[in-house]
């Protein structure tokens, strides 16, 4: 589902579904959802009381599976992500949630330390505002609401120890795709959560994530493979000119408008590719694949951002300028 319906949709109640009934060779259960009886009822766990409809269990993604049409996932803005696991003192690949566009409420059944970073957004704890949420001491039972982001729009919110949850193919990331990956998260979704870990004394203050715009992003990128079947005047055009963010963005790109390049007729053979290739379908609109993305389809890659620019992109909204600068 793109940001812009996202904005535009309420969120919808979902019947449960039952993620034990997706077993396989490729599906790993995590040692928590076998328990029964008293130590089922004593397993940490946090609740998902309400949510927008853009919050999805992240890792750090499953690369090297391109070959098989499989995309790597994992969180659009990695370093905001990484950041708050390091924060609440996890490994840097701790499952933790990706909210897109806020709305979100949970509660723990334990005391946890929280870190909530990426977008900026109003944090509340039984109602009552945080002035700086980047980490949290949540009590047991207490609901912590996060709000819209008023610059960017993913925001990451990890708990120490980590949420525990099953793996597909090593990586617990919920894939938008393909539908691989965590069940998507709901209002009455419970997750359990693994021990909780020293949160480090970090000062906050050198706490350093991307800081979400709402003016123009400037994005680095490199020349091919592809942009040798483009014009020379078309090549100008797309390190000139000043894109848009369109509103048909989410995890898997987001396409910029503006004066479309000239592709003409390719016969291209569908190739791998990586986050952050510049694909130009045959309406001549650059698309940045992002976490999600899947392979070319036969439309030429005429470059790639940077790899940590990636991360700007993954935070852009609809209607945001770009522009795009060749590295020398």
């Amino acid at each position: 589902m793109s940001i812009a319906h996202t904005m535009a949709a309420t969120t919808a109640t979902a019947s449960a579904q039952d993620s034990g009934r997706r077993g396989g060779p490729c599906r790993h259960p995590d040692p928590m959802t076998a328990l029964s009886g008293p130590a089922a009822r004593t397993a940490p766990t946090l609740t998902v009381l309400s949510a927008g409809v853009g919050v999805s269990v992240q890792d750090l993604g499953r690369p090297g599976f391109a070959h098989l049409g499989v995309p790597a996932s994992g969180p659009a803005d990695r370093r905001s992500f990484t950041l708050a696991n390091r924060l609440v003192g996890n490994p840097e690949n701790t499952p933790a949630l990706e909210v897109t566009l806020g709305d979100l409420t949970v509660t723990t059944t334990v005391s946890r330390h929280v870190a909530i970073t990426g977008a900026p957004v109003p944090v509340t704890v039984d109602g009552v505002r945080r002035p700086d949420p980047t980490l949290v001491h949540l009590r047991a039972g207490s609901r912590l609401t996060i709000g819209r982001p008023w610059a960017g729009c993913r925001t990451y919110l990890a708990v120490s120890g980590g949420i525990q949850t099953d793996r597909v193919l090593g990586s617990a990331s919920r894939d938008s795709l393909t539908g691989l990956g965590s069940e998507a998260v709901r209002a009455g979704t419970t997750l359990g959560l693994g021990p909780a870990r020293p949160v480090p004394a970090i000062p906050l203050e050198l706490a350093f994530s991307i800081v979400p715009t709402a003016g123009e992003v400037t994005a680095r990128f490199r020349w091919g493979p592809r942009h040798d079947l483009f014009s020379a005047a078309d090549r100008r055009r797309l390190a000139t000119q000043t894109w848009r963010v369109s509103a048909a963005c989410d995890r898997v790109g987001a396409r910029l408008t503006g004066r479309p390049l000239a592709v003409g007729s390719v016969d291209l053979a569908s190739e791998g590719t990586v986050r952050g290739a510049i694909q130009v379908p045959p309406a001549g609109e650059p698309i940045i694949f992002l976490a999600d993305h899947p392979v070319t389809g036969g439309y030429p890659v005429i470059g790639v951002v940077t790899d940590a620019d990636t991360d700007l992109i993954g935070q852009a909204l609809p209607g945001q300028e770009l522009r795009l600068v060749p590295v020398p």
